[in-house]
């Protein structure tokens, strides 16, 4: 709103001192970190006393887990700190008649309220219970059913793949070679002295790392009888994606502090992205797809990491809040719809890894426990316990030095993510 404020009083020829620093993506993006950390750090404590107040507080199953009795009664639902450090910033700051400033918004309030029903609906049944006598014992049958996330994330996946795939305004910029003449709408672009020519294409394209001829379209994976349906594929690629990271992340957060760090760590990741492929010379530079107008997105990714990384101040050990399922579904699935804007999906293995290891391990753990169970009438573990954090906490290790190292095993996936631009 800022931003758009300052644009419009210079359109009618009112200076306003400072107000040319509007115009700068690095400044925008300064700004949103610093009053998301404003938020999350001074007025995230007073939404913290309000679910005090509120009791809203954590349900704890007994899993025999070191410290599970000490988090009892903490107040969750904390997510709502993190959706306001997010937002509020972002519609200050970034200009939002971009497409891609519109649809990280529309991911983040859908998931946010996705997660805040469940979280609702977890603490009403809750307080059911208590009010018909008895001690109250989570189950993961209170909440929203398995399906309703599910088709939420769904929701979610057509409408990102949808609007990337049709909208004009998510097109590429590709290096044309050919005679200009005999192509329309070629932009002439002067980089470094040197004339060069560009076309826009539409096309559902992404990044292969540490490939020479490192991209690739979507629509080589169907017979050319079929590829007047890639659109179809490209939703459904989509879908998953925004499933599996926001699931990924729903996992992940089951230890104080490590969820909300590495989420921070992953939005500098994709922050760098955003910003290299927003910027025509840096991605000329880098060998990389531009993408007008991507470069916005880094004021929405700095809200993120400033809202990560105030919130980890009461979220460390021992944690003040929890984030909740309002605060994990979200983050996934920002993450995973900036992944599949900046077209580094294909990268999320690898500075997702954290996410992906944990996801693994509670599949592994099933599908052997069934299996064995059919075969021997017993079922058997891989993991003392799944996800693999509590695995780590069942070998005796403190939740603090597993969330550190988690979080340091991120950023060498970030950095190995960061060297594919390169690396290839």
């Amino acid at each position: 709103m800022l931003y758009h404020l300052f644009d419009w009083l210079s359109q009618g020829g009112i200076k306003v001192p400072g107000g040319g620093l509007f115009q700068f993506i690095t400044f925008r993006a300064l700004m949103a970190i610093l009053l998301s950390l404003v938020i999350t750090m001074i007025y995230g404590k007073r939404i913290i006393n309000l679910l005090k107040r509120k009791q809203i507080g954590e349900s704890v199953r007994e899993l025999g887990l070191a410290g599970e009795s000490q988090k009892k009664g903490t107040p969750t639902m904390g997510g709502i700190i993190i959706l306001l450090g997010i937002l509020i910033p972002t519609l200050l700051f970034a200009n939002l008649d971009k497409v891609y400033i519109k649809l990280v918004l529309l991911a983040t309030v859908w998931l946010g309220l996705v997660g805040f029903l469940d979280d609702y609906l977890k603490l009403k049944a809750k307080r059911l219970k208590q009010q018909q006598g008895g001690e109250y014992k989570k189950s993961n049958a209170d909440g929203l059913a398995g399906w309703s996330k599910i088709m939420g994330q769904v929701g979610l996946g057509i409408i990102i793949g949808a609007t990337l795939y049709f909208s004009p305004a998510t097109k590429t910029w590709r290096e044309f070679t050919g005679n200009p003449n005999e192509v329309k709408d070629v932009k002439t672009i002067a980089i470094d002295g040197k004339t060069r020519y560009f076309v826009e294409a539409n096309e559902p394209i992404t990044t292969i790392p540490f490939v020479k001829s490192h991209e690739f379209n979507y629509s080589k994976l169907l017979p050319e009888s079929l590829r007047s349906y890639t659109w179809v594929l490209y939703i459904l690629i989509v879908i998953f994606i925004v499933t599996a990271v926001s699931n990924g992340a729903n996992l992940t957060d089951g230890l104080d502090g490590l969820a909300t760090g590495v989420s921070a760590i992953i939005g500098i990741c994709l922050g760098l992205f955003a910003y290299a492929s927003g910027n025509l010379r840096l991605a000329d530079y880098l060998n990389i797809m531009y993408i007008p107008n991507l470069g916005e997105l880094s004021v929405f990714i700095a809200a993120m990491i400033g809202a990560c990384i105030g919130f980890l101040w009461y979220n460390t050990h021992p944690a003040q809040v929890f984030m909740g399922d309002t605060g994990s579904l979200a983050l996934g699935g920002i993450i995973a719809a900036l992944a599949i804007m900046v077209r580094k999906e294909l990268l999320i293995p690898i500075f997702c890894l954290i996410f992906f290891v944990e996801s693994l391990s509670v599949v592994i753990q099933v599908s052997y426990f069934k299996y064995t169970k059919r075969k021997y009438g017993e079922g058997r573990r891989v993991f003392l316990m799944s996800p693999l954090h509590h695995h780590y906490q069942k070998l005796g290790y403190h939740e603090s030095k597993i969330a550190v190292r988690f979080w340091i095993v991120t950023l060498m996936c970030v950095v190995l993510a960061i060297l594919s631009l390169k690396l290839r």
